[in-house]
């Protein structure tokens, strides 16, 4: 029963990370969600539809392999297994390289690239012995480059190759690993302020219905990779 099937979703306290935590506690899966600020995650959850019994709000900072060890000891300690990872959380630094500090470059690569590495380790074991699903949430910057994204290009560039890479080792394990590759989507992602005028964009709750999707099908079938687009470009003025 997918009431029973626990996911782990990393940076979900706000964007798609909660759009995709909302969609799947509607759906009856117990949700453990992660942010770096244990408060913003709570307002998060007490904001979503759906039984809080199935809602664990966790602390973790994603560039910490601790923490991650440390949220999967939790979630394994209040249900039991792990099913599902989404390695969601993520940053954006966007400067042209003379301007892009030493510092900015690091964030982006530790959180979007090595933070997804670190989850993983701490989760792929429990997923294993339930033949469970992991899934990274990339962008289409990782096959298509632009201006003043040499850090993010970069890392999401890395996460499409150890995605594959990953569904390589896990496949015949029956571990299935996808990697979801959305444009413009609705968040607060680079602290943009969500508004009426990103209507046209991809909302967070269709980010939830595509990983709904991937878990509801068949077990032989594995979309590996996955580019995500809104259906109509936004036309300016």
């Amino acid at each position: 029963m997918e009431k029973e099937k626990v996911v782990y979703i990393t940076g979900g306290s706000k964007g798609i990370g909660q759009g995709i935590a909302q969609f799947l506690l509607q759906k009856d899966y117990r949700v453990a969600i992660s942010g770096r600020q244990l408060s913003a995650v709570e307002q998060a959850a007490a904001s979503m539809q759906g039984s809080q019994s199935r809602i664990l709000c966790l602390q973790s900072d994603v560039r910490n392999p601790g923490n991650e060890k440390e949220a999967v000891t939790k979630i394994i300690d209040k249900w039991g297994r792990l099913d599902v990872l989404i390695a969601n959380a993520g940053v954006g630094v966007f400067a042209p390289i003379e301007e892009l500090t030493y510092d900015q470059w690091n964030q982006t690569i530790d959180t979007n690239l090595t933070g997804v590495f670190n989850s993983v380790k701490a989760c792929v074991e429990e997923i294993k012995k339930v033949k469970g699903y992991i899934i990274t949430i990339g962008s289409l910057a990782g096959i298509n480059f632009s201006p003043k994204s040499t850090a993010y290009n970069a890392s999401k560039f890395a996460i499409v190759g150890f995605s594959q890479a990953l569904m390589l080792d896990l496949r015949q394990q029956d571990v299935k690993v996808t990697t979801i590759m959305p444009g413009s989507v609705t968040s607060h992602f680079n602290n943009h302020v969500p508004s009426p005028e990103d209507a046209w964009k991809i909302q967070p709750e269709d980010m939830g219905q595509i990983v709904y999707d991937l878990l509801m099908m068949n077990p032989r079938t594995l979309p590996s990779k996955i580019e995500v687009r809104p259906a109509k470009p936004l036309v300016k003025k």
